[in-house]
């Protein structure tokens, strides 16, 4: 087993409160997280049917009388929330539940309704690029990390992400679609998904998503809330600090997995990816992704936008520790070039903040301090998390 990062940040909340929520993409290594952390714990998973119907039959029953529980995919029977609710307020002692679900959505709102200030919530993604090198696994380009992904599965049986994905999605779509959103055609849904990987890294134009995909604005709007719900995609918000110039309002779309776009995008080798449209794209989603996931595991909100004027100029990312914003440019070129901090010089001067850190993520593997900043080569993404804590 990879060890992974959230593991301390688990244990540490699982300490404090009565429930810990732990949230995340389906196969994202869950139930072999929480399994492997807490092995005298009692575990269920709502998943099988005859587990289910008991626990709709006789909540308190299933529930029983032990201290430590975890159930698996909770959003299955969300009327035992409401027992988990009466039980903890009974015992007051914590680490009683510890409690995983795939959709955010159904989870996060029988949270709020019934166990609103009992529960620690975390999420877990994929494995994060750091993950994979602590556990002594390399690779010689960033194309073949983009194009394989970051699925436990996958490097567990060293299935080829080929056959991965495919298998995957059809689970995905047959499950958590199915559950999230009444879809009558899920060809069309996998045709907009698509899209979708077709639009990595740009503007999220609903109205011309909607054209393409041949529906509704409102049913686009709907799709894109399961996608999210369901750990797909993430929306990168536009950073709305005033400086006097009109700005983008439009958030970018991203994919938490960059294998899973790949796939989407019928990419069939990380050979095809070097000479692809997207590969930029792609490459700014893989950066953004492993920021993602490093805030996500220690159990932090995202503080990452991006930034937009009228014209065109354009910043990746910013990240808002809300004392400090650090602008962050992303370019999958290997060779280095001042140019690349140019729209950030453009930003200082309009922002007035010229005691930023700023930093350029690149193809390359060769770290540098310049005048106008920090260069960071992609492997090195635990340099770019200390500068940013």
């Amino acid at each position: 087993m990879i060890k992974r990062e959230i593991l301390d940040k688990l244990l540490q909340l699982s300490s404090k409160f009565p429930v810990v929520s732990v949230t995340g993409p389906r196969q994202s290594g869950k139930t072999t997280l929480i399994r492997s952390s807490f092995p005298d714990y009692r575990y269920v998973s709502l998943e099988d049917p005859d587990i289910r119907l008991l626990a709709q039959k006789d909540p308190r029953g299933f529930l029983g009388t032990e201290d430590k529980m975890i159930i698996d995919e909770i959003q299955q029977v969300p009327e035992l929330f409401s027992y988990i609710q009466t039980i903890t307020d009974e015992k007051d002692a914590a680490g009683q539940f510890i409690i995983s679900g795939s959709q955010s959505f159904l989870l996060n709102e029988r949270i709020s309704q019934s166990l609103a200030g009992r529960v620690a919530i975390l999420h877990l993604l994929p494995l994060s690029l750091t993950e994979l090198q602590t556990d002594g696994r390399s690779y010689s380009s960033y194309e073949e990390i983009i194009f394989t992904g970051f699925y436990p599965r996958i490097y567990q049986t060293g299935i080829d992400p080929i056959d991965f994905y495919p298998n995957y999605l059809q689970t995905y779509i047959e499950r958590d679609v199915r559950l999230l959103q009444n879809i009558k055609d899920l060809n069309l849904f996998i045709r907009f998904m698509k899209l979708c990987a077709g639009r990595t890294g740009q503007l999220l134009n609903l109205t011309v998503l909607s054209n393409d995909a041949g529906i509704s604005v409102n049913t686009a709007k709907a799709w894109i809330s399961v996608l999210e719900a369901s750990f797909i995609i993430f929306l990168l918000q536009p950073h709305h600090q005033n400086f006097n110039k009109r700005l983008v309002k439009m958030p970018k779309l991203y994919f938490y997995d960059t294998g899973l776009a790949c796939s989407l995008l019928e990419l069939r080798s990380s050979e095809q990816l070097k000479t692809h449209y997207l590969l930029g794209g792609l490459f700014e989603n893989f950066i953004l992704a492993e920021l993602q996931k490093n805030r996500f595991h220690q159990g932090l909100r995202n503080n990452c936008f991006f930034w937009r004027d009228h014209k065109g100029s354009e910043i990746d990312c910013i990240i808002d520790n809300g004392d400090q914003l650090v602008p962050i440019e992303i370019k999958a070129s290997c060779t280095f070039s001042t140019s690349y901090f140019k729209t950030i010089q453009y930003w200082k001067k309009i922002s007035g903040d010229t005691l930023c850190n700023p930093i350029v993520v690149y193809g390359g593997k060769t770290d540098q301090s310049t005048t106008d900043g920090m260069l960071i080569g992609w492997q090195n993404m635990t340099k770019l998390f200390d500068m940013l804590r």
